[in-house]
This record gives structure tokens, sequence and C-alpha cells, in this order.
């Protein structure tokens, strides 16, 4: 049985999608479904509950698609930041290694400086700028080091036609206004989560770090415009510079992940970013 938290989340969200399908196409009736864990019933502030929820679940697999990911926020609530992205997983880890069952485990882009000018390698030099990709990775050893056999995930700029994200901000201003700055010297991929969340359900059996988003490198500029394009807004775009628009934590400038280990992995064969924008927009009315 596959438990996954974050259930509200846009990870959670298309996991759910994606297993429930499955179970309902199952031809036989001895299929178990997913269990899903919103924040009501799986806090991760509480390692009590954790460890009575996990305890009586018993999964085969753990999906930890829950995570503090207010970047901004957690600049003032670093204890907040550290309980949920650090002490939790590390948790979760080490209940996977006395109950038996596979963990994995989400990290991100924000573990690197973002100074980079090739994209960033699973063992490329670690350095988050801000307290956000500073509990992530301070969370990614903890996981390691509880758990070895875990499964890390690092992605970036992750949306989808669920939730709040980017490209549905770009929908909904545009709705409100005709003309919006963007910044154009934050470079990384876009990663739709339908498809990172069938990738994790093939990578569920290995182990260690590995990265994954969609192929191609844009901006949120070119990503702005992109959306714009093939919802055909009526909407004025601008080119910004990041210190144009201030913001409390650091955004790294660069973070193009390489993802030859995974596709190496599984020989996957990943969706080019505008491919699968088109098919979330789809979906958005």
């Amino acid at each position: 049985m596959i438990v996954v938290t974050g259930a509200t989340g846009q990870l959670g969200f298309e996991l759910r999608r994606i297993l429930n399908n499955a179970v309902s196409g199952h031809s036989r009736g001895d299929s178990k479904p997913a269990i899903f864990l919103d924040s009501k019933a799986l806090n991760l502030r509480n390692p009590e509950q954790i460890k009575n929820v996990l305890a009586d679940l018993r999964p085969t697999v753990l999906i930890n698609a829950a995570a503090y990911t207010q970047v901004d926020k957690a600049e003032s609530e670093p204890e907040i930041a550290q309980e949920v992205n650090v002490n939790a997983p590390a948790h979760m880890a080490r209940l996977a290694h006395d109950l038996g069952f596979r963990f994995i485990h989400i990290s991100t882009d924000y573990v690197f400086d973002g100074r980079a000018r090739e994209p960033y390698t699973e063992d490329s030099p670690i350095s988050p700028q801000n307290i956000y990709g500073q509990t992530k990775a301070t969370g990614e050893r903890a996981v390691l080091e509880a758990l070895p056999s875990a499964l890390i995930v690092r992605t970036s700029w992750v949306y989808s036609s669920h939730g709040h994200n980017f490209v549905k901000t770009v929908l909904r201003l545009a709705k409100e206004r005709k003309y919006l700055r963007v910044v154009f010297d934050q470079v990384g991929s876009l990663t739709y989560a339908h498809d990172l969340a069938q990738t994790l359900l093939r990578a569920r059996d290995l182990s260690g770090i590995y990265h994954f988003s969609n192929e191609g490198v844009s901006s949120w500029y070119d990503v702005a415009c992109a959306v714009k394009r093939l919802k055909n807004l009526s909407l004025e775009i601008e080119p910004i510079l990041t210190r144009d628009y201030p913001t409390p934590a650091k955004r790294p400038l660069y973070s193009v992940l390489d993802k030859s280990k995974l596709k190496s992995a599984l020989n996957l064969k990943i969706p080019h970013w505008m491919e699968s924008l088109e098919k979330c927009l789809k979906e958005i009315s």
C-alpha cells in the first residue's frame, strides 16, 4: 500500500489522480487503494502523531509530498520550516527503517546557490541561499543518515492545474490587469506535477538522490509569454531584473537540473516543458 503525505498539494493531487485511476482500472478486486494524508490527518510538527499514524497504516511505500514551501515566509518562520522540512522527514526515515517500508522524499533546486552556468548534477556542491533551501538541504542529509536506502528526488518550478503556482498566477492576473512585470534573469526548468508524479511511481525502487524536471530551459518571463500565447491572453508582459522585484528570500538565478542519472536509471523520456504546459493549460478554464 502506498501512503502519500501532502494530499492537498500539487504533487499530492497528481499522485491521487494517477493512483486512483490505476485502482479503478484494475481488473482484480484485491488491489488496495493508496491512502492520502493531509495536514489534518498528519501534522508534520507532531512526531508522536507521525509515529502512530504510520505504525497503524504500515505502508509498503511512503511518498512525502508535504513540505513547508512558503519561501519568503520561511525567512521569518525558520523554526516551523525546520520542523516540517527537517525533523518530520528525518522521523519518517527512521520509521521506514524500523518498520521496513520504502521512503520517497521530495527536495528542491533551492539547495544550490544558483551561480552555476551548466546544469546541476546530484553531486554538485550544496550551498542554499535562503532558509527554505537550508532546511531542505538539511532534510536531505537527515533522511539519508537515517535511511541510506531512501529515494530523494530534487525538482524545480513545480506547477499543475491544482493549487497555487506561477502558471495559475499569470492566468489570474490576466483577468485583473492588462500589464505584468516578470523577471527574466532567473533561469530554470518547469516541472509539471503530473509528470513528476508518474516518474516517482516508476522510480520507487531506486535509492539515493536524483533530479527531475521537464526538459528545456526558460526564464519566468519565457513561461509567462508561453502562457499568454497558449491561452491567447490580452496581456502586456515586461521583462525585468530580479533586483527590480525584491523579495525577503534570495532566489537562485540559475536552477537547471541535470537529469541524466534518472533518465539512465529508468530509460526515461521526459517531455519538454512547453509540451507539458500545453497539456496542463487545457485542464484550466
